[in-house]
């Protein structure tokens, strides 16, 4: 309970996502003593039943609780982390209590323990709570389906608003237990599908049926998953097949700034509206330390396979920081980053003035994510939730995957951060974002410098440095791979003969050489003409 107590404490009196993190560690200190203040069992059980009076002990295979009301069996309870243990997105499962009556029918669910960041932070109470209490009456027969057109046999209930894979998840793993339980203990259901038996699909009797292994199918959970998703797939693998030509023909492209800018504008409303704002797959700092803890812990590929598209970005992101480096994820692929980017363009449109650090403080500010990311990463350490909280002083959750659908003070952050950029270009993923922070770290190893410079870059040169409004390029000319966002500008200062002072220089030699020319062929054509008569 006093853990309950203050987390709420810290995310609806303090609402200010910098002091998440300290919320998270003064909680995480108490957690070790209070991890098991209650069992929740009993009064769960009842509250499933009300007529209960009685719940015995978890037996038999699988496991589950009877419950009575006197020595008349009311029904069971289960915990699904007992009987499929899907792993969700943290790679661990989810545990939920349910309640099954003896007509077949889902009597009660809740959450009783879980690692998934995406409850921790989020996911209002309210909408929590939405999601559970659908179940309430859906026959153990029935097949359950998250959102979309009603079908015939299948139980339509609303999803989770921003945690969709986490939701599947959990429902596959409540279906899956409780059709366990009813085969086992001979609860007659009349009418639906049959339940299967894990003998198809080749899988020997008596063996047990792996952790995805769900009652209808024989495939793991994440192959469903990708099937049901395969054109949001397709689209973003054709963006991204677009994205490399993209970059392989960028000297091509920067030599042409007017086709660049439409094919870079075109593609910023694509992340925005598309991978952020349609699919939500926003990349946050919560996934790197999530996969940081698999590693540390217990791997499994199966659990980041749940979300394709978050799978298919973070892949794209790993052989893109190894080619170009950080910067192709940042000022391409993030939605956040996108509509920091079109805001600051439609700014510019309207002549608002624009504001940037001095060289000496814009170097210290960028030390910033770095030392946010470091504390959240020792947060992970002790908690995936705790940690999940303090990220909140990203603002992707509110902006990008809850639509701003959210309590004020985060729709405010987000606002306020969006308000700042207009005036300095992408102000947070400069100073305040840990995600790009982790993505940075590895940036020197690229293989490869795709930006081109010369030799005239920095001494004396400034025009790129002066130009560059991410200020990832250093007053001695080199391009700073740790904050450079790959926005392309310089490579088209780097080929436009008016604004690269020796590409100008050239250019006037030239236009000057063929002037000269163009005026002793003058002459020497007034040379050889007739006079006139």
């Amino acid at each position: 309970m006093m853990i309950h107590l203050f987390e709420k404490l810290c995310r609806t009196v303090l609402r200010i996502p910098v002091w998440l993190g300290v919320c998270a560690a003064l909680v995480a200190g108490v957690a070790n003593v209070n991890a098991a203040d209650t069992d929740p069992v009993q009064g769960l059980a009842r509250s499933y039943f009300p007529q209960a009076d009685r719940v015995g002990e978890f037996e038999g295979e699988p496991l589950a609780a009877p419950v009575y009301a006197g020595e008349r069996l009311l029904g069971y309870v289960l915990r699904t982390s007992d009987i499929a243990p899907i792993p969700a997105y943290s790679g661990k499962p989810i545990t939920l209590l349910v309640g099954i009556a003896l007509d077949g029918r889902i009597s009660g669910l809740q959450i009783i323990k879980h690692s998934e960041p995406i409850l921790a932070a989020g996911v209002s109470e309210k909408n929590l709570k939405h999601y559970v209490d659908q179940y309430r009456g859906v026959s153990v027969r029935k097949r359950v389906k998250l959102g979309g057109a009603e079908r015939e046999g299948y139980v339509t209930i609303d999803g989770i608003t921003g945690a969709t894979i986490t939701a599947m998840v959990m429902n596959a793993t409540v279906m899956k237990s409780v059709r366990k339980v009813a085969e086992s203990r001979g609860i007659p259901v009349s009418g639906g599908a049959p339940l299967q038996s894990d003998t198809t699909a080749g899988l020997p009797a008596g063996q047990p049926a792996p952790a995805w292994w769900l009652g209808e199918t024989s495939e793991p959970f994440w192959v469903s998953v990708w099937r049901g998703r395969v054109w949001q797939v397709s689209v973003l693998s054709l963006a991204l097949v677009l994205l490399v030509f993209i970059l392989l023909f960028q000297d091509w492209l920067t030599s042409r700034p007017v086709l660049l800018k439409y094919i870079r504008t075109g593609y910023l409303l694509f992340t925005l509206f598309f991978i952020g704002w349609y699919s939500l797959a926003q990349l946050s700092i919560v996934h790197v330390l999530t996969f940081i803890n698999a590693i540390l812990h217990q791997f499994s590929w199966e659990a980041f396979l749940v979300d394709p598209l978050i799978f298919i970005l973070w892949g794209f992101v790993a052989l893109t920081l190894l080619l170009w480096g950080r910067g192709v994820y940042c000022g391409w692929l993030c939605p956040f980053g996108a509509l920091q980017e079109l805001t600051y363009k439609i700014a510019r449109r309207f002549r608002l003035p624009e504001f940037n650090f001095p060289d000496v403080i814009h170097e210290r500010l960028t030390a910033l994510k770095y030392v946010i990311f470091v504390m959240l990463f020792g947060l992970s350490l002790q908690s995936i939730g705790y940690a999940a909280l303090a990220a909140e002083v990203e603002p992707f959750k509110t902006a990008i995957v809850l639509h701003f659908h959210r309590e004020g003070v985060f729709v405010a952050y987000a606002l306020g951060l969006l308000v700042i950029g207009v005036f300095s270009r992408k102000f947070f993923c400069k100073y305040l974002c840990p995600l790009g922070a982790a993505l940075a770290i590895p940036a020197p190893l690229r293989i490869f410098d795709w930006l081109r410079r010369r030799k005239e870059c920095g001494r004396p040169c400034q025009i790129c440095a002066r130009q560059c409004e991410v200020n990832a390029i250093r007053p001695t000319g080199e391009i700073n791979p740790n904050e450079c966002h790959y926005c392309l500008d310089c490579q088209v200062t780097y080929w436009d003969d008016h604004r690269c002072p020796p590409l100008s220089e050239k250019r006037i030699r030239r236009e000057k050489s063929r002037a000269v020319l163009e005026r002793k062929k003058a002459a020497q054509e007034a040379d050889v003409q007739p006079p006139e008569k």
